[in-house]
């Protein structure tokens, strides 16, 4: 799997992929991430990537041409099965688990960071996909990038070190949430209270806790 990033702060995402999970899936060529600096698909001297609003309205928007001749470089000029290019923005589609399985299928993913304003509207025509990662506003798509990559990653075949780990947890199905899980001590005092892990956990008895485990499934699903 191959992940392109064009923004113009590439420096952003150092920090978070030289680390953990991300780091290790790199270092395996499980995945590949390249950053692209938008500036560099620039004319001007000045390497400009915004403008001002036609029509009015506050702020700068980012210029078509920069991210055209980004994407034509990045991407190629005919779309190929296995590749998308995606939008990061406020006004796409909400980025959820099952996105994620199904972009894991994918070889090729280029993702777009808007800033300023947002991104000039004739960039739909070169794109696949708006995705927004929640109902709010940041100040840059760079974090949705990230979240989305990693999100991505751990879903790849040999990424985690137990692939168990994604059967039960939280969104593998539309709206069920993991069951709770305790590790040790089996009671834990804070200050004149106790709290003690669920003794059917405790009891070595594997029926018992697997009734346990599909009884919390079950009362999310009638919830």
């Amino acid at each position: 799997m191959k992940f392109n990033i064009i923004t113009i702060f590439p420096q952003i995402f150092n920090s978070y992929f030289n680390e953990s999970i991300i780091k290790r899936a790199m270092e395996k060529n499980l995945i590949k991430i390249k950053t692209h600096n938008l500036r560099d698909f620039t004319d001007d001297k000045h390497k400009t990537v915004d403008d001002t609003v036609y029509g009015g309205g506050a702020g700068m928007l980012m210029k078509i041409e920069p991210l055209y001749k980004a994407i034509k470089k990045i991407a190629g000029k005919k779309k190929t099965t296995g590749q998308k290019i995606i939008l990061l923005s406020a006004k796409g589609k909400k980025w959820e688990q099952q996105l994620a399985q199904k972009y894991s299928k994918l070889k090729n993913i280029t993702f777009i960071c808007g800033r300023y304003e947002g991104v000039d509207d004739r960039i739909k025509n070169f794109i696949d996909e708006e995705i927004s990662i929640g109902d709010y506003v940041l100040t840059g798509g760079e974090l949705g990038a990230m979240i989305i990559i990693d999100s991505i990653t751990r879903l790849l075949p040999g990424v985690l070190g137990n692939s168990e780990s994604l059967s039960d947890e939280s969104h593998n199905k539309k709206g069920i949430l993991e069951y709770p899980q305790y590790t040790k001590p089996a009671e834990f005092k804070a200050g004149n209270k106790k709290y003690k892990v669920p003794e059917v956990l405790s009891s070595g008895n594997h029926k018992l806790i697997e009734e346990w485990k599909e009884k919390f499934k079950k009362n999310q699903k009638n919830n």
